[in-house]
């Protein structure tokens, strides 16, 4: 059986028999965990586990693990800093916060491979003006030159540890005030003006091979009048065939309020996967993913199946032996430090 195109979430620390059930369908390629999925780190392996042994190949399973706002488990788990410190670091010290983020890439999907996760839907490559509060400092900065920068570390150091890495949102969510969870947002800017601002940092990344991309459900009204995750003009067009990308592509939630435009459940996914993601998140909402299920069985595609393979964590350390490495021992003292001052001149290899 081949990984479907749809991404689910469960609701709860255990597995139902519904889930299970539910998980078997063909269309079902993923799912996302959120914090009411996690209890301890015993039950979140076993949940994970269980995930694992339900069909092959196995299911992905991702979290969004960004540090700072957006950190799903953090009981027993570093606390991993807005990522913005070390765009503050970077500043004053460039090569010690390319330092800083490489280890913080690294640390951040160890801890998660380590328990069996397959993706943490990270970096943010979105680019911090200062008017948008559902990014704020979930951006490394305001220079798309930085960011791109940055976030090379961090993609880095998630392949040290094993984990491929997921740029979001494309193609820019950091110049509109409106949160896509509540409202439809519209960015009026031109796409000369998108070229030499937003999509800087996400074509750096496409030329450093990162292995996927989320879309944003934002309307850049010059560009298309719908949003860039259900736009062939910017999937197909734009990402594929100007700027080369051959990743793998996921929409962002289709039960955000911003994806409502577009239609029926139904419809948000047809739409989405017509315009070239290779799976849709469909989160909260186990009436619009039933909705979702039912509606797909004609969809296969092999090339979306094969980058979404690519996907799975390569890793072969388990949580104690993790903890008793030397290696993770410093990369959480350095976290912890520029946790607690990131303007701190730290000497660390």
């Amino acid at each position: 059986m081949s990984l479907g195109p749809v991404m689910v979430d469960l609701q709860g620390t255990h597995l139902t028999e519904e889930e299970r059930e539910m998980l078997t369908h063909p269309m079902v390629g993923g799912v996302i965990l959120f914090t009411r999925n996690y209890q301890s780190i015993e039950q979140l392996q076993d949940l994970i586990q269980q995930l694992h042994q339900i069909r092959s190949p196995r299911l992905l399973v991702a979290v969004d693990q960004e540090g700072g706002r957006v950190q799903r488990f953090r009981e027993n788990f570093t606390r991993l800093p807005p990522v913005s410190r070390l765009g503050e670091i970077y500043q004053d010290d460039p090569q010690h916060a390319r330092h800083c983020s490489e280890v913080t890439g690294w640390l951040m999907a160890s801890e998660l491979l380590a328990l069996g996760v397959d993706i943490s839907f990270a970096p943010v490559l979105d680019l911090d003006y200062g008017v948008s509060t559902v990014i704020g400092d979930r951006a490394f900065h305001r220079s798309p030159e930085i960011v791109a920068d940055l976030a090379h570390a961090y993609i880095i150091g998630m392949r040290k540890a094993g984990m491929a890495a997921t740029g979001k949102h494309f193609p820019g969510h950091g110049a509109v005030q409106a949160d896509s969870h509540t409202e439809l947002p519209v960015d009026n800017r031109s796409y000369v003006d998108l070229v030499n601002e937003d999509l800087l940092s996400f074509e750096r990344l496409i030329h450093f091979d990162i292995a996927a991309l989320m879309m944003a459900h934002v309307v850049y009204q010059p560009v298309d009048d719908k949003p860039a995750s259900f736009s062939r003009i910017w999937i197909q067009d734009i990402l594929r065939a100007q700027m080369g990308f051959q990743g793998a592509i996921f929409s962002d939630d289709l039960t955000m309020v911003a994806a409502h435009c577009v239609g029926s459940y139904k419809q948000r996914a047809q739409q989405a996967m017509q315009a070239g993601c290779d799976m849709v998140l469909v989160c909260n909402s186990p009436l619009g993913r039933d909705e979702v299920l039912d509606n797909l069985a004609d969809f296969d595609n092999p090339t979306s199946h094969l980058r979404l393979v690519r996907m799975h964590g390569k890793h072969d350390v388990n949580w104690q032996q993790l903890h008793a490495s030397q290696e993770w021992r410093a990369a959480v003292e350095l976290v912890a430090r520029y946790d607690s001052d990131p303007l701190l001149d730290m000497d660390f290899d």
